[in-house]
């Protein structure tokens, strides 16, 4: 399945420039965040792209910056901004995201490398650990950033579902924001099937969730309003 970060990789950088033409005419601070969440996921996928082709240390290093840290907690992000919108909670998080993004840039490039025989062959996320040195506050950051993210962009999308289903209007914004979370999750269960040692299926679960959260995107930015009856 070498092939799929390629395909991964076109589809979210489309969605960037789809999220991110939409910011240019709307406006939106959720929509720009959105944007930076996804382009940190095209990184990701870019990378594991070129770690099929070749080793390069500082591109497994992105590779883990990128997708396994700052994706999920930078779109989570842009769902606090959209849903809270009265007082400072939004922005004072936001800053702090920034903070702990820049400390973990720093951790994850000035971390050692470790000397070993890459196979390219091989998906990144079964080899990281052999090259790449965590210390003890990167694995907290890495832990801390991925349950933020899924909790604000899963949980959120999921609120936002349920206030449509319940006011029984805008059913195409209500099943978006399904696909939004079942898209959402998707990555997290490829690194579940990575630990059961099915490494390919991560990749085919970034695909997926590229896929289902830009079809909920598209749906909910739809401007339909019937009712999900």
């Amino acid at each position: 399945m070498t092939y799929i970060p390629y395909l991964s990789t076109i589809v979210t950088f489309a969605f960037v420039i789809a999220v991110y033409t939409r910011y240019r005419r709307r406006g939106g601070v959720h929509l720009l965040l959105w944007a930076v969440g996804l382009l940190f996921y095209g990184i990701g996928t870019l990378s594991e792209v070129a770690l099929g082709l070749t080793y390069n240390i500082f591109v497994l290093k992105i590779w883990y910056l990128t997708g396994a840290m700052l994706t999920a907690a930078w779109l989570g992000q842009g769902t606090v901004h959209l849903l809270i919108r009265k007082g400072s909670a939004a922005r004072v998080t936001t800053w702090v995201l920034g903070a702990v993004s820049v400390l973990a840039l720093f951790l994850v490039l000035s971390a050692p490398s470790l000397s070993g025989n890459y196979e390219i062959a091989r998906p990144a996320s079964e080899q990281y650990k052999d090259f790449l040195t965590r210390g003890g506050l990167t694995v907290f950051l890495t832990i801390l950033l991925n349950i933020y993210g899924t909790l604000t962009l899963v949980g959120g999308a999921i609120y936002s579902a349920f206030l449509f289903w319940r006011k029984k209007i805008l059913a195409n914004r209500m099943f978006g924001n399904v696909l939004i979370a079942a898209g959402a999750l998707s990555p997290a269960m490829g690194g579940s099937m990575l630990k059961a040692g099915l490494g390919d299926m991560l990749y085919l679960s970034e695909f997926v969730g590229a896929i289902l959260m830009y079809i909920g995107f598209v749906m909910a930015t739809s401007g339909r309003s019937e009712s999900p009856d």
